[in-house]
């Protein structure tokens, strides 16, 4: 059987929203993370290891390949004609590109990276926008079913791009020999039964109480209300807990948690809870806040953060009723 490319997969599906620009834009991205990959494989032979020696906005020590990942994708995009701007994790501000661009890309160009100097996954996430009216940060306030296409690249054994672009998930793996993303998986959906859950164990005695029942019930297993025994996962790297649901279903909480209560979550809306919502949606599972479904959130600001909850719909929709009983 022959293989489909990327590009190719993206030249038969356009449509009113996946135009010939996005398309381009998708390829850009998807490039740029071939480069970032073959960095990650160079590791400390390049002497990219390590920190940084400076933190990002968010307050957080910067890896070397933090900083190497996010310029590639600032040059990669701030040149290309359909991008009228991009915003990153890493910076404060939202970077201007082609004035007469038709799109608007937001993206974390190394989720996990705490996970670099061990040699485990890392990923990069990505959400895209129209860009309507005149350039300004207010203009990426969209809510997360405003996203035109959304994805991530999860650097790990086998390079995988995962992409939406509203008519369902494609997984397409990077052949080494040929330097393409090759169309592996069309069709992805999250089984509807699921047994694994993922959540930082570390925080629970600040989580609220209907997590605290949602996990508790989880972790009675068999002997429990829930007459099953469940396994918990933990990757620490967003991109490699949601790809793991993707394969094999399960749910991913991040929720908000009393440790300090003046922050609404930990991770940020913009660059990892919508376009990870996007995904898991149009892959047949769901994703909540605990309150509301997140891509209903309106955003007030680029580095937003916000509790997640996605995966297993059914899963979802339980620790929902959790938080609303």
């Amino acid at each position: 059987m022959s293989q489909v490319l990327l590009k190719d997969f993206l030249a038969q599906q356009q449509n009113s929203q996946l135009t010939e620009s996005l398309a381009q834009v998708i390829l850009s991205i998807a490039t740029t993370c071939q480069a970032i990959d073959l960095a990650l494989q160079k590791g400390a032979l390049a002497g990219i290891l390590g920190s940084a020696g400076n933190e990002n906005v968010q307050g957080e020590t910067q890896k070397k390949l933090d900083v190497i990942s996010n310029d590639m994708l600032i040059d990669a995009l701030q040149q290309h004609p359909a991008v009228a701007a991009l915003a990153s994790e890493e910076l404060e501000q939202m970077t201007p590109a082609q004035a007469s661009g038709e799109y608007l890309v937001l993206f974390d160009p190394l989720d996990g990276s705490s996970n670099i100097d061990i040699n485990m996954c890392v990923g990069t996430i990505f959400s895209i926008l129209k860009n309507d009216g005149e350039l300004k940060t207010e203009n990426f306030f969209q809510k997360g079913r405003d996203q035109v296409a959304a994805g991530y690249v999860l650097y790990g054994p086998s390079t995988m791009l995962v992409l939406t672009t509203g008519q369902g998930v494609q997984m397409f793996t990077l052949d080494p020999e040929s330097k393409q993303f090759v169309l592996t998986n069309d069709q992805v959906q999250i089984p509807v039964e699921t047994q694994e859950f993922a959540i930082n164990a570390s925080n629970q005695r600040h989580w609220e109480a209907p997590v605290q029942r949602y996990i508790g019930e989880l972790q009675a297993g068999s002997t429990g209300v829930r007459g099953k025994d469940f396994n918990m996962r933990w990757v620490a790297c967003m991109v490699g807990d949601v790809h793991r649901i993707l394969t094999r279903g399960g749910i991913f909480l991040y929720p908000y948690d009393l440790k300090d209560p003046s922050k609404a979550g930990r991770l940020r809306l913009m660059y990892e809870a919508n376009p990870m919502s996007f995904i898991v949606e149009q892959a047949g599972g769901a994703s909540s806040t605990g309150r509301m479904d997140i891509m209903d959130v309106e955003p007030t600001d680029l580095h937003q953060r916000i509790p997640v909850i996605l995966g297993s719909k059914a899963e979802v929709e339980l620790v929902t009723s959790y938080h609303q009983a």
